[in-house]
């Protein structure tokens, strides 16, 4: 079956489509899809995994056209980061 897979860090994108077989797990189709060669220091055991912007447990069997996505740690809190001035133009209501 089809699947895609989503990775991105700051200035590299990965989107690819593999093919995985019908029982696949979402740390089988990881594994197939060579990510981890590409990008060694991602650590599925700490990193957060999900399909279609839902946390997924790395052992969840995937459906035809999922989109599995490897999300970075959030290295700012959102709290304590002055948010940016969005300028008079952009200003909500």
């Amino acid at each position: 079956m089809q699947i895609a897979l989503a990775y991105s860090e700051p200035g590299q994108q990965i989107w690819m489509n593999l093919d995985v077989p019908e029982s696949a797990t979402l740390r089988e189709a990881i594994e197939r899809s060579g990510i981890l060669r590409q990008f060694p220091h991602i650590d599925l055991e700490s990193q957060k995994t999900g399909i279609f912007g839902k946390l997924a447990k790395l052992d969840t069997i995937l459906k035809p056209g999922d989109r599995v996505e490897i999300y970075r740690p959030i290295i700012a809190d959102p709290e304590t980061v002055p948010r940016r001035d969005r300028g008079e133009d952009e200003k909500s209501p």
